[in-house]
This record gives C-alpha cells, structure tokens and sequence, in this order.
C-alpha cells in the first residue's frame, strides 16, 4: 500500500514538469507572436502582400536588310522615347496627375475637328487624333458633381422600375454634355492626348506616349521619374529606310505601335510570345519573314504589391535584335532601273504619239541558273489634283499583282508546244500570207514573209505561222474561207504548255497576293485559241513573264524566283557579316518536256530577233550579245484600242546570264507606234552589265575587311 502511494507521488510529479514545459513553450510562442505582430507587423505584412508579376517582353531592333552586295537597304534608328506603364488599382485622379505633369515638358501633336476646325495634316508619327467620345470622357473624368446633374430623378426610377440599366446612364451622361461644356476643354487638348495613349496601353506592358524626345524633355523626365510613377524613358526603335522610297512597296511595312497586333491574326501572334503593342510585319518581306526579323525580346519580370505599384525590376535576359536578311537584288541595278522607268514614262507622255492612257511601266531583271531576282522595277503615273502634276509612284508590286496581254513574247512557247505536241517539226515551213475564213474573218501578220521556218517566224515576228501551228495542233487544215473548229482539248493543251513555263499559273514566289492572270473562257469564238498563240487573249504578270524567259534562257528548267538570298546572324559591328543561318538554294520546279534540239531552235530565233529581226535597231551592235522577243499585244483600255508594247531578253545568247521582260500597259493608242519598250530593255540590259563589276569589288572588299577582323581575333 504505501509502495503504491508512492508510485502515486512520481506520477503526479513528472506530469506537474510536463505542464510547466508546455507552460514555458506557449509563453514563448505568445511572446514571439507578439513581436512579430507589434515590432515587425508592417513588414511581414509588407512581406505577404508582395507579388511577382507577368514578365514584361520589352522590343529589340528588327533585323536588317542587305542586298546581294551587302549594302544596307532596310536599318533601325534608335528614337529616346517616354512610355506610360499601366499599373493595377491605379486611380483616374492619379492618371490624370501625371498627364499633366507630362504635358507640362513634353511638346505632343494633337488634332481635332471637334470645335467646327480642319484636322491639321502632319506627317509626324506622334500626332494624335481626338474624337468628340475622348474629350467627353475627359470632362466627365474632371468635373464629376456636373456630371452627376446630367443623370436625373427620372433616369433613376427609370433604372429602379428595369426600364433602364445601370450601363446605361454612362452614355446619357455623354450624350448630354453641351458643345459649350466641351468648349472649356481647348487648353486641355494635349493632357487629353496623354491621358488618351495613358489609357490604350495593357497591364504592365509599356506604352509609348511619344518618340523622338528631344534633349531637353529626355533630360527633365529623367530628373522627375520618382514624382511619375509608371513612367519611364527608353530606346524606341523605327525603321530606317536607306533608299529612301526606293522598292518600298516590296520591302513592306510594319504596325506602328498604336497599332499593335493586326485583329485579324491577333491570337496567332499572342500564342507566339508576342505582346498586343508589338510592332509586326504587315505586309510583303516584313510580314513574310516576321519570324526572322523580329529577334528575341529583353524579358524583365516586375515585382509588385497588391497596389499594382512596382517594388523590383529582375533582367531576366538581355534580348537580341532580329536575324538579318540578305536579298537578291542590286539596289544600285535598281536604282538605276527606277530611274529609266521614270525618265522613260515621262519622256514618252510628253513627246511620243498616242500616249494618253499610257500611265506605267515594268523591268524586272533574274538570274536565270538561280531564279534570283536582281531588280524588281515598276512605276506608275498618277495625277495630283491638288498640284495639277504628274507624279511617278512606286509600283514594283504590280510585277506580281497585275496582268496584261503580252502579244508576241510568248511565241517561243508557242513555237515549242507545236514542236513537243508533234503537230510541227524542226524543218516546218509555213507560208505567210493573210488567212481569210468563213463569214468574212481575217488573221494576219504585221506585214507578210512568205516561206518562213521557225528561225524566220521568230525574227520577223510571224502570226500566220503560229495560227498554222494551232491549226495543226487541232487536225485541221487551213482552207481560205473555210470554217474554224477549234475543239476545247487544243486550248487546254496549248495552256497546258505554257503552264510549263510558268505561263498562266503561280511562280512560286513566297509573297501575298500574287495574281495568275486572267485565263479567257470563251470557247465559242475559236479565232480566239489563234489570238491566245500570239500572246492576245490570255493575260500574264512580268514576273511570269520573266520566269518563262528563264526557262529558254537556262536550257528549260523552271525556277522558283527568289527575293531573299541568306538569313545571317545579328552582327554588333556594323561593318562586319554575321555567321550565315540559312542559304537560300535554287528551286527547280519543273523541266519541260522539250528536247534540247527543239529549245535551241527557238533560241537561235531570238538570237536573230536581237540581230536582223525586230529589235535589231537597239540591240544589233551589243557588246553583251543578246537574244529575246519582242511583243505587241491589241487590246482596250476604257473603252479605247490601244497596244500594249512589250520585251522579253537574256545575255549573252550562248551563256545566259541575266534575263529581262519589259512590260509597258497601254504603251499608245492605235494608229500610232513607238519603241519605249526596247529602248527601256536596252538602257536597262546596260545598266546591268554596267553595274554588275562595280558590286562585285564592293562586295570583295567587304570579306577582305571581314578576313582582316576573323584573322585579327583568332
């Protein structure tokens, strides 16, 4: 019994110790809480509410583009620009504060016709446009007890009884602001147009307000970024064009960053890491070769509290400008082409015969063993009301977009369907004389040859012997004044032909809205598959024209046309060549289906068109040796008969190197005749070969100097 009792005692004691450690432990957790609820609440609470936010892609310089000579054609100018980054729970009163603190040391364009007056026209890209909507919205923001008097008694029954909604009163309230309410905002205009681009930006995405700071505002808003909060100065970068306007057209262009992504393609572009205020290509190479030009944004990741307001800025990488593109052209060949076209329009509108409706003009220039192009030339007469002049415009999109009839260039197509179809052969001789047909149809040539093969039909340019080669084509035999049947097969198999060449389909050049042409589909008339054989039904673009060119010219291999010749590396020395990424090969799409005896035939023909045929005037006495066709197509245009002249040529005959089609629309009316065709085909071939020596030693020098560096830094 007392053995139990004391076993009693040492129980009851090891369980009073254990309380009084559990005791001691609370006290000390209680006295730790407290520490850090009253000495350092505020900053663990600061602690808890800190946030890591999106990480913010901030823009690169896009790439550049070089010629085939590693000139500069397409570069970036860095603009000091003031960007406004929206922040969360960032009050209007706050917006408001920093507009016109910004308004006070920034100079921003601003136009409106709001108050009865013209918008004033500025080709300043920071110019800001006001809508009525904008100043409304501003005079609510800054005179809210007014704008509470705008909603009345009625309108709030109206929203209890569910004859109206809450969202609804926002637009009674603009709709009821006064023309004499707005007039009291004219002084505000420029903190309404910061308040505006302020507003138009995404969360934690900088918005630019304006670019091209000068030194002084550079200057006072660095001094003042504590007191402006979401605002920051920043490079800015804008295309630089080194060539002017020159190909404009071609290169394309890219959003502004008002602009941002295009709607259209605004989910592709989000999936693919951009930002909704990234500039992009929008049209042509830009666009094309986006995904090359663009470069790999700088990523900063911005730490914020539940305020929005930035704490932390972490570089989560540098970024690097956009992979440069080479092109195949010769921008000093370009030039040079541009500036024949233009004289060349200029000097016919004003002193040739029958050109009224003549308004523009083509040369594009390949390289027929690699289908490079090396100039890509258009130009196009525009009147200026305002000035009551002639102006000339870029148009070298109109090589890919636009078609014409190109009369008598496509005759060696012609001549070589004939020849692989069976229906004639190499010593195939028709007679030349006018063919009359039942119901009093005529066809003839320009002037009758008589006896006539291939090489004569070519050089003097014969119609009769491509309708007799049709007729065959078809199994008929001309009989005068007999009847024309011309079944459908023989239309099809004729473009079928031509298609080989490039004639009537896709060149397979990688740009938007490339056109085919039109292709006639009246199979009632058969006169007109004799028209189609001489180029006069069917139209072509000069680029077509100019891949079928090619296509005689390198011994009957398609070539797919090429406007980008390398991607290369981003290179910080400006002088110096990046590491090439990619080189863009020659692509064959196809090889026609005529013999090599055959393709030399027509060959030889236009080699004797250069020499005693029709171009022999301007061509004859060429050091380079020529060869092609010439082409003179009838057709109207508003409702007038007129001839569009054309050219097709390639140098030297007996090793091609260049090949060229001319093409001038509506060259003059008829009755009326000139050579602007040969004598733009002539001034360009010149220019050329000319040219062709001069970029070559550029371009040697250049990898002399880039030998130098490598060997240097080795």
């Amino acid at each position: 019994m007392k053995q139990k009792k004391r076993k009693r005692n040492h129980v009851s004691l090891r369980v009073n110790i254990l309380f009084f450690i559990v005791f001691i432990l609370f006290s000390v957790l209680i006295l730790r809480l407290g520490i850090v609820q009253i000495v350092h609440g505020e900053s663990y609470k600061r602690e808890v509410e800190k946030t890591e936010d999106v990480t913010v892609n901030t823009p690169v310089p896009r790439g550049k583009m070089l010629d085939r000579y590693d000139r500069v054609i397409v570069d970036n100018k860095p603009l000091n620009a003031v960007t406004y980054t929206r922040l969360k729970g960032v009050k209007q009163e706050e917006k408001l504060k920093i507009a016109k603190s910004l308004a006070k040391i920034i100079d921003l364009p601003v136009t409106t016709n709001v108050f009865g007056d013209e918008d004033q026209k500025s080709d300043d890209k920071n110019i800001v446009k006001l809508t009525e909507r904008d100043l409304k919205d501003y005079w609510i923001a800054t005179n809210p007890e007014e704008a509470k008097k705008k909603i009345t008694d009625s309108d709030l029954k109206k929203v209890e009884q569910g004859k109206l909604k809450e969202e609804d009163l926002y637009p009674l309230q603009l709709k009821r602001i006064t023309k004499k309410e707005l007039n009291t905002l004219k002084d505000d205009l420029e903190v309404i147009a910061i308040k505006s681009k302020m507003e138009t930006g995404y969360e934690l995405t900088p918005q630019i307000i304006k670019s091209g700071l000068n030194d002084q505002e550079m200057a006072v808003i660095s001094e003042q970024l504590s007191t402006l909060p979401g605002v920051d100065v920043t490079t800015y970068w804008d295309r630089m064009y080194t060539y002017d306007s020159l190909l404009s057209t071609l290169l394309g262009n890219i959003t502004s960053a008002d602009e941002g992504l295009p709607r259209e393609n605004l989910q592709y572009y989000l999936s693919h890491g951009y930002s909704r205020n990234d500039r992009v290509g929008k049209s042509y190479l830009e666009k094309q070769y986006e995904n090359v030009l663009r470069g790999q944004k700088a990523r900063i990741q911005h730490v914020t509290d539940r305020s929005g307001n930035i704490l932390e800025e972490k570089i989560v990488s540098e970024g690097q400008r956009g992979s440069d593109l080479v092109l195949t052209i010769d921008m000093e060949l370009q030039k040079q082409i541009e500036e024949i076209l233009t004289n060349g329009l200029l000097k016919a509108k004003a002193a040739k015969p029958g050109t009224s409706l003549l308004d523009r003009a083509f040369i594009i220039m390949m390289d027929p063993h690699t289908g490079e192009i090396l100039a890509m030339g258009g130009k196009q007469l525009v009147y200026n009301e305002s000035s009551g002049k002639r102006e000339v415009k870029d148009f070298a999109l109109g090589n890919i977009t636009t078609a014409y009839e190109m009369g008598s260039t496509v005759k060696g197509a012609t001549i070589l369907a004939g020849l692989d179809s069976g229906a004639i052969n190499l010593g195939t001789v028709f007679y030349d004389s006018p063919m009359y047909f039942k119901g009093g149809g005529k066809k003839q040539s320009s002037h009758p040859i008589g006896s006539a093969g291939i090489g004569r039909a070519l050089e003097q340019s014969s119609n009769v012997y491509m309708y007799k080669t049709v007729l065959s084509m078809a199994g008929e035999n001309y009989v005068p004044h007999g009847g024309l049947n011309i079944p459908r097969k023989t239309w099809d198999q004729l473009r079928s032909y031509y298609s080989q060449f490039g004639l009537g389909v896709s060149t397979g050049i990688e740009l938007d809205n490339e056109t085919t042409g039109m292709i006639g589909s009246d199979y009632s008339l058969p006169g007109k598959a004799l028209d189609l054989a001489i180029g006069q039904y069917d139209t072509y673009t000069p680029l077509q024209l100019v891949q079928y060119t090619s296509t005689i010219a390198n011994n009957g291999y398609r070539l797919k046309p090429q406007l980008v010749k390398e991607i290369r590396e981003p290179e910080l020395d400006t002088e110096l060549k990046g590491s090439v990424q990619k080189s863009v090969e020659p692509e064959v799409l196809n090889r026609i289906t005529m013999s090599q005896e055959e393709i030399n035939a027509v060959k030889a023909g236009f080699r004797r068109v250069m020499t005693s045929g029709t171009a022999r005037a301007q061509f004859s006495s060429e050091p380079y040796k020529p060869a092609g066709k010439t082409g003179t197509a009838e057709t109207y245009s508003k409702g007038v008969s007129v001839r569009n002249s054309n050219l097709i040529a390639y140098a030297p005959y007996d090793n091609p190197e260049i090949a060229m089609a001319v093409v001038v629309p509506s060259a003059y009316v008829k009755g009326t005749s000139h050579a602007l065709n040969r004598e733009l085909g002539q001034a360009a071939m010149r220019a050329y070969f000319d040219l062709k020596k001069k970029g070559e030693q550029e371009l040697g020098e250049k990898e002399k100097q880039q030998e130098e560096h490598n060997q240097t830094n080795d």
